[in-house]
């Protein structure tokens, strides 16, 4: 198939799509290898990063979306209207932060760090799907894990968690493994009791 067709295939599904994309499908509806659509992708993603274009290219695990650049936002917002969303509090960006930094973790373990009840702050943030059940912890009462999602990554404009600013200095950080001795103890004095 002509190499300029493929291109504009690629990008009307791209945009149809509107939502992250699996590379296997999309080299599937193509019909192309998946090492030839990483190279339409890379090929695509240079074209975009030219001012001309309002577009760019994001990665998010092994699936790729079309988005607006970012100097691009107020004016789509003005022109369809779009009400601004509510911005994240500094107590959800906090524990944005803690399970990002360490996930998956407990509900128990963001509360140890924060030092406070944060139930309705995980749970508002899981119903943004921000946050995501990952499993259950195989301890004692087996707490829910949480972990990012990928709305949270293409929220903050991230390919990957790799991408997250470094932690200036981690020695002072709460580690899991000492949130599962303390939920263990509590079980077990729990069980005594």
């Amino acid at each position: 198939m002509d190499h300029t067709v493929l291109l504009s295939q690629l990008e009307a599904v791209l945009f149809a799509a509107g939502e992250p994309l699996p590379t296997a499908k999309l080299a599937q509806a193509l019909q192309i290898e998946e090492e030839k659509l990483d190279a339409l992708l890379e090929e695509y993603g240079h074209t975009l990063e030219q001012p001309q274009h309002g577009f760019r290219l994001i990665h998010l695990d092994d699936c790729v979306q079309l988005t607006t650049k970012r100097e691009h936002e107020g004016v789509v917002k003005e022109a369809l209207q779009l009400r601004k969303n509510a911005p994240l509090s500094n107590a959800a960006l906090e524990v944005l932060a803690i399970v990002s930094y360490n996930q998956p973790v407990t509900k128990s373990f963001v509360e140890q760090v924060r030092g406070v009840d944060s139930s309705s702050i995980v749970n508002a943030l899981t119903e943004k799907e921000l946050l995501e059940e990952a499993g259950r912890l195989d301890v004692p009462g087996r707490p829910i894990l949480y972990q990012t999602t990928p709305n949270f990554l293409r929220c903050f404009g991230l390919s990957s968690l790799e991408e997250l600013p470094k932690l200036p200095d981690e020695s002072g950080q709460l580690k899991m493994d000492d949130v599962i001795a303390t939920e263990t103890a509590e079980e077990v004095s729990g069980q005594e009791e």
